[in-house]
């Protein structure tokens, strides 16, 4: 297993990563990046972060989703601070897209735990099918365009739009009732 590689710090616990996940973890970052230097850079940034943070973590039975998460921190903040205009404008417009639904992280009575709220939104996302589920978070997890949704799912992007549109609201309507104020 790769993560027992990290935590006696063998060096080929990188290798291991690299095959197994390095083209997803490039792809992550190219569709928030949209530069391939950049992703390739962000994917070994995040090799560098895992080993760094395996130990204390132990990331067994969800490496992958710890090493996206890494790598789409990294690949945002690249965004951030390489004042990326265009991208930058598109992460803009799927914050807005998400604003009414997700408390502002800067307002201290909007503060939240991270862990419970994060539970959360998983719960909502299993209470969606499959197919709203998997269009909810390549939109908003990956980043994914309107019309790369739609080629994937086969679908109108109409049918995309306005099935995120409703996946929005009742994920608004979701936190409320699980008394999250918005």
């Amino acid at each position: 297993m790769i993560v027992e590689l990290y935590l006696q710090r063998d060096e080929s616990a990188l290798k291991h990563t690299a095959e197994k996940y390095g083209a997803r973890l490039r792809s992550l970052s190219y569709g928030i990046t949209s530069d391939i230097q950049t992703a390739e850079e962000c994917e070994n940034d995040t090799y560098l972060e895992a080993w760094n943070s395996i130990p204390p973590h132990e990331p067994r039975n969800y490496l992958y989703a710890f090493l996206a998460r890494i790598t789409r921190h990294i690949s945002l903040n690249y965004c951030r601070d390489r004042s990326a205009l265009k991208r930058s404008a598109f992460i803009c417009e799927l914050s807005r897209e998400l604003e009414e639904c997700i408390p502002a992280p800067n307002n201290s009575e909007c503060r939240i735990d991270d862990i419970a709220f994060s539970e959360a939104i998983n719960l909502f996302l299993g209470t969606l099918d499959e197919q709203k589920r998997n269009i909810f978070v390549r939109r908003y997890w990956y980043t994914d365009s309107i019309s790369s949704i739609s080629s994937r799912y086969c679908l109108s992007e109409s049918k995309v739009k306005t099935t995120l549109f409703r996946c929005r609201n009742k994920l608004r309507e979701y936190l409320k009732k699980e008394g999250y104020d918005l």
